[in-house]
């Protein structure tokens, strides 16, 4: 088993993208213990070179021999691809950390966000997803709401950065933007609609019930890793033209009431969240202020005029972080300082 000081072998898979590059970012900058490091990305970038601690590696592709003496794997390669390959990590006595929604819902591979329900962790069994970005930075202010008062519902619209469909995503709001604001055009290629000066209601495919599939991922991801399973849940997700971070508007009913006086508090002494509220001095969290930070941060928590024991807020996080790379690293940490990283080999 590997201990929180023994340094250990890990692999990114889908280095080159947005994400295995954030991830590539949060190693470094929270000096994670890497003995050797490998990284892994499609055909399309074996030619290519990423930089870790100074150090230059070449991009190699991912197959079973290629995770051969690696203890943990953070993947960020796509649903498709970690279905194939995280399978054949595991075989190789890798832990992998996914950030794809391949395995979310899988009841028996726990879908964590440490400061939540780290505990899960320990009953994983080689494969550890990672929840979509909405939902992570959703239930980091839910919990201790929950654990004070009960959550009895909640209602939450998303306003969504662009980085959350990629780095395509990123160039064509730049470029649209920059096409519109000159008097010219520039045609959607990534999103449905243009995103440039616009809200497009629509992340993800339409389901049967009139849900997008993002809007179902926050439903049920929540209620997973909550515990909750009967909790009602609901959301819309739509798209804004914001470079990076995701903005909440949040509703819970609560069993008990609990005062907004309260409830800033109580969020306050969460290690993963920060409030900023201060309306009356202009003070709120805003994706541009969020962007490259690690907490989430929450504002204008204030009394729901329309039911009993209910608080609206706002919440925002960046989306690359705590939806995604800094929770797959807050989640190794987790694992490596209750010697959990080698649990499926050495059992």
């Amino acid at each position: 088993m590997s201990s929180s000081k023994t340094p250990i072998n890990v692999a990114i898979l889908g280095a080159t993208g947005r994400v295995g590059q954030e991830l590539i970012k949060v190693l470094e900058e929270r000096k994670f213990p890497v003995k050797e490091f490998r990284a892994l990305a499609s055909a399309r970038s074996k030619d290519s070179k990423v930089m870790f601690n100074g150090k230059e590696y070449s991009v190699q592709e991912p197959s079973e021999e290629a995770f051969k003496g690696i203890d943990l794997v953070l993947a960020s390669a796509g649903a498709d691809i970690s279905e194939k390959l995280a399978p054949l990590a595991v075989k190789q006595g890798a832990c992998v950390i996914d950030n794809s929604n391949a395995f979310r819902m899988d009841p028996s591979v726990p879908l964590v966000v440490p400061e939540v329900n780290g505990e899960a962790l320990k009953q994983h069994k080689g494969i550890i997803a990672n929840p979509n970005c909405s939902t992570a930075q959703l239930v980091v202010v839910l919990k201790p709401l929950h654990d004070a008062a009960g959550l009895k519902r909640v209602i939450v619209s998303t306003y969504q950065s662009v980085s959350g469909a990629g780095k395509e995503a990123m160039e064509e709001l730049e470029l649209q933007t920059k096409a519109i604001s000159n008097g010219g055009e520039y045609k959607p290629q990534v999103f449905q609609h243009q995103i440039a000066y616009n809200l497009i209601p629509h992340i993800d495919k339409f389901l049967p019930n009139g849900y997008t599939k993002e809007e179902m991922k926050v439903v049920q991801e929540t209620q997973k890793i909550l515990g909750l399973s009967d909790l009602p849940v609901t959301c819309t997700a739509v798209r804004v033209p914001v470079v990076i971070s995701h903005s909440e508007s949040v509703l819970v009913e609560l069993e008990k009431e609990l005062s907004p006086e309260k409830a800033q508090d109580i969020l306050a002494k969460s290690p993963a969240v920060e409030v900023v509220d201060n309306p009356s001095e202009a003070l709120y969290p805003t994706p541009l202020e969020a962007a490259g930070k690690d907490p989430v941060y929450v504002g204008r928590i204030r009394v729901d005029t329309s039911s009993k024991n209910g608080l609206n807020m706002w919440v925002v996080a960046d989306n690359l972080r705590i939806g995604a790379a800094l929770n797959a690293v807050r989640i190794a940490e987790y694992m490596l300082e209750h010697n959990l990283i080698r649990s499926m080999v050495n059992a």
